[in-house]
């Protein structure tokens, strides 16, 4: 029998199809299955976006319920809990005003507020305490959708100017959907959990100030983050990872260990000290020596170029809201963002052959980018960085190849650091250059190239950059945390926007594919994740001083002396603490600056011409040789050895 035209199709998860009415719930699909998971459902998805229970389906795909035992489901706890935190602060204090919450809720949740001070820690202990005091009343969430004059009249009457002005950022056209549980009520997109009781445990965690929409040209408004769990059980589990992770905090480390900082002349723009610094070069040479022994040639290109550049390559159209724009000479100039347009333009600096590809340049040239002051964060998120940026130029035949070599050099530094990864396709966006019939060869091409690496990959579907499909690596640090790295995109677009050419055999014109290539990703933000994965104890290959000399008194001075000249001269980066002070104090402080070896002398050392070593670790590996010692650190460092 032929598929009814007034149904719509829902793919199950075990393969089976159902068919609804338009206008039916994710809630209704779920009681037809069964009445238990009616009850237990906390959100859907549909063809891999996140959809509230209560929203009318229009149109069919594959189809997804989620209880608390999916992983999925803390993303609508945790927003379901963002409005928690609203009706809490507005029992607490009426006449605060709401502005929005947060779109990522994979970790967190927050709320920005008009309110008169900045909240204190007292005050996120009443706010929790009137959270719980809610979720005990167990509202269900209640949808529904309004015109926007009704809506605009709604929140003017209850007194939420902010909300009002939120309502000209909804596109014309797109619904303006309100939740209520119990008494509040907010615009909102959702989706949200059935009832407030499926919100297990809340936690506040901080609270700062923030400028309305980003813009530290609008008003200062206040901001808590928390986050929630369906279970106690898991809230106990992320607080133990929580304070783990705050004590390896980057931006903690970072400047304990004299290795950056950041000052408000220079928002967000990274200072970095000679021991950062090291690390930064030392990230840099290694990816160099990488690029080098496989083809890659190294360029340095401007900072700074015509407007009409950034137009050509479509970033003006698809990325101008994060870029910077300057004058001169009554031009108009932009900032680089990244690299590609400028690899474009020493392409076509001459004429190019088959025979010439493939071509690959790399790029560690500053780029600048406009974040956000409420959204930047340490070095993990910055507005001058630099990429281990690269791109190759090949003909179609040559580019599942190409990207295969480029994945596996990626898997190579990754191993290099110990970190597992995971591959991620990401597939075309919405918004997007191109036809569809070249997003379709740039798809199979990296499916194809995954499939010959033998690796498992997730697919990610619709996140891909607007000029092409891309390979995503995730790795995980020392604490389980997911951070994405490297990327292999694929690019058949701006090739053509700028006239790219190449000579084939057949000696006709040719259209190259162009790759972007990077495996550290942004240096800075490499070495944020580093310092927290390490915990500021990277390995000795990184570490800025590898060696710490510690007479046990003034008379071993001199021996000491010796000992720090001989590691430097065989390549060890080491430093002599002759200070006045006890050797206890020295060893903790050479300890807190995560040096790897404190090197002990004393008389025995001195007549047996050795060295006392301890480790960072407190480990004592008693009295060895400075040659030997030397020798060791040296075959450490040149192999990149995770070994102390």
């Amino acid at each position: 029998m032929p598929e009814s035209p007034q149904l719509l199709p829902l793919e199950l998860p075990d393969g089976s199809v159902t068919e609804v009415a338009p206008g039916t719930t994710p809630l209704a699909v779920a009681a037809g299955i069964g009445p238990g998971l009616a009850r237990a459902a906390i959100g859907a998805e549909l063809d891999g976006r996140a959809i509230d229970l209560r929203l009318p389906l229009t149109e069919g795909g594959r189809f997804r319920l989620f209880t608390a035992r999916d992983p999925e489901s803390g993303d609508f706890i945790r927003h379901s809990a963002e409005h928690v935190l609203a009706d809490a602060v507005k029992r607490l204090w009426p006449d605060v005003e709401i502005d929005v919450g947060r779109v990522d809720h994979s970790e967190k949740f927050q709320y920005d507020f008009r309110f008169e001070r900045a909240f204190t820690p007292e005050d996120l202990e009443q706010i929790e305490a009137k959270m719980r005091e809610i979720l005990a009343e167990d509202h269900p969430f209640e949808r529904q959708e309004l015109e926007r004059e009704a809506a605009a009249e709604l929140f003017r009457g209850m007194g939420e100017s902010l909300k009002v002005e939120r309502l000209a950022d909804i596109p014309e056209g797109e619904p303006i959907s309100i939740f209520r549980d119990g008494d509040f009520t907010d615009l909102c997109r959702g989706p949200h959990v059935q009832r407030l009781s499926q919100i297990g445990a809340v936690k506040l965690l901080e609270a700062s100030g923030v400028y309305w929409k980003g813009d530290d040209r609008n008003e200062m408004l206040q901001r808590i983050y928390g986050t929630a769990f369906a279970t106690a059980d898991e809230m106990k589990a992320y607080e133990e990872q929580f304070e783990a992770a705050r004590a390896r905090d980057h931006r903690k480390l970072g400047p304990e260990l004299d290795l950056f900082s950041f000052d408000p002349l220079a928002p967000a723009m990274p200072f970095f000290h000679p021991k950062g610094a090291f690390i930064y070069n030392e990230l840099v040479d290694f990816v160099r020596e990488l690029q080098n022994g496989r083809g890659y040639g190294e360029v340095v290109t401007p900072q700074i170029l015509d407007i009409d550049l950034w137009h050509a390559s479509g970033h003006y159209d698809y990325y101008r809201e994060g870029m910077f724009f300057t004058e001169a000479e009554d031009k108009s100039m932009a900032v680089k963002p990244m690299n590609c347009p400028t690899h474009c333009l020493i392409y076509k600096t001459r004429l190019r052959s088959y025979r010439d590809l493939p071509i690959r340049y790399g790029d560690f040239g500053r780029l600048h980018r406009y974040e956000k002051s409420g959204v930047t964060s340490g070095l993990t998120r910055v507005r001058s960085f630099a990429q281990d940026d690269a791109h190759v130029f090949c003909t179609p035949e040559q580019s599942e190849d190409e990207v295969l070599a480029a994945v596996e050099m990626i898997r190579e530094i990754y191993d290099t650091f110990g970190f597992d990864d995971q591959l991620e396709l990401s597939t075309r966006p919405e918004k997007r250059l191109g036809s569809d019939e070249l997003w379709d060869r740039a798809e199979a091409t990296l499916e194809a190239a995954l499939a010959r690496t033998g690796l498992d990959y997730d697919v990610n579907e619709g996140d891909g950059a607007f000029y092409g499909p891309k390979v995503d690596f995730q790795i995980r640090d020392a604490i389980g945390r997911s951070w994405q790295l490297g990327t292999v995109q694929l690019d058949f677009q701006m090739p053509e926007r700028f006239g790219l050419q190449y000579i084939g055999a057949d000696g006709a014109e040719h259209q190259p594919v162009m790759i972007h290539r990077a495996m550290l990703g942004s240096i800075e933000r490499f070495i944020g994740i580093l310092i927290e994965h390490t915990a500021g104890a990277f390995p000795l290959w990184l570490a800025p001083v590898q060696a710490v000399v510690l007479p046990v008194s003034e008379k071993f001075g001199e021996y000491a002396a010796g000992v720090r000249d001989r590691l430097v001269e065989a390549g060890a980066r080491a430093e002599l603490d002759g200070r006045n002070e006890k050797l206890g104090y020295r060893i903790r402080e050479a300890q807190l600056a995560k040096v790897p070896y404190m090197l002990v002398v004393g008389a025995k050392e001195e007549e047996a011409g050795t060295v006392a070593v301890r480790l960072r670790t407190g480990e004592d590996r008693g009295p060895q040789p400075t040659d030997a010692l030397a020798e060791h650190i040296g075959k450490l460092t040149r192999t990149r050895s995770l070994e102390l």
